[in-house]
């Protein structure tokens, strides 16, 4: 490790920064060093702008890539070599009004069957039923479920707990798994029994299976979680209630889920058949 990059992370730890955002803001300080096979404390304003328009016009970067290098490469410079970037005030990455895909109970059901490794099978299970992002599914502890309250104590972001309700299906398997792959620390481990399951064997697990389902939606892990807010709101749970669960901060985030909802869609078929039933 460079004393500049250990220099950044203790200055992030001093700031009280996550973990996950740690490591964030260092790969993207190491992609820019990368990009011009140079020390980043060398680079010019101008090289840093060309360096942005590279991401937002050639690679076509989405809007949460592009904030994360902004935030990392700002920290870097203004907090770790105390220089001011004023280029960097210029970058705004372009908000995309994107719908998540959705998948339906079937369909999620049929890609966890699919997944031969139980550890990755328990954990996509958990992160579903959960609710949860990736990385606080991964980052489970044992200490972390209440089997009496059927409760689940997550670390979202920023470090900031929540409870969310363990399923009693969900809770069985859980239990089932833990007599097969007892564990003192974290609930889900790879082959390094002292750290957790990599997110990245997930993620490749996760690609494999819905492979092999046969569903042609653009999913990933997340997808797990924005299916399980839409279930919820099917079935009548209410979007504060919700917006509580996944752990989001404002309501509006949460309310794009009602775009998404089968007894919506269902409404409003049911009104566009009896509107165009003369055509």
């Amino acid at each position: 490790m460079t004393p500049l990059r250990k220099r950044m992370i203790e200055n992030m730890e001093l700031h009280g920064l996550a973990d996950r955002t740690q490591e964030s803001y260092v790969s993207a300080v190491a992609h820019l060093a990368r990009y011009y096979n140079r020390s980043p404390e060398q680079l010019s304003p101008d090289e840093i702008r060309r360096f942005f328009l590279h991401l937002i016009k050639e690679k076509q970067a989405a809007k949460s890539t592009v904030t994360i290098h902004l935030c990392g490469i700002k920290f870097f410079f203004e907090k770790t070599l105390g220089r001011q970037m004023p280029v960097l005030d210029l970058v705004r990455p372009k908000r995309r009004k994107k719908l998540p895909a959705v998948l339906s109970v079937e369909e999620v059901r049929r890609i966890l069957s699919l997944l031969n490794r139980p550890t990755a099978r328990m954990a996509l299970t958990m992160i579903y039923s959960c609710g949860l992002r990736l990385s606080e599914g991964t980052r489970l502890r044992v200490e972390d479920i209440d089997l009496d309250r059927r409760t689940v104590r997550v670390t979202g972001k920023g470090g900031k707990d929540r409870y969310v309700p363990l399923a009693l299906r969900p809770m069985a398997l859980l239990q089932r798994y833990q007599t097969t792959h007892p564990s003192d620390t974290w609930l889900f481990t790879g082959r390094n029994k002292e750290l957790p399951f990599p997110n990245g064997t997930l993620q490749k697990a996760f690609k494999a299976a819905l492979r092999q389902s046969g569903i042609r939606k653009k999913a990933s892990i997340h997808t797990l979680r924005h299916s399980y807010a839409t279930h919820l709101l099917e079935h009548g749970i209410d979007v504060v209630t919700i917006q509580k669960t996944l752990g989001h901060r404002y309501a509006s985030t949460t309310t794009i889920y009602t775009h998404l909802t089968r007894t919506r869609l269902n409404t409003l078929h049911t009104t566009i058949d009896q509107v165009m039933s003369r055509l």
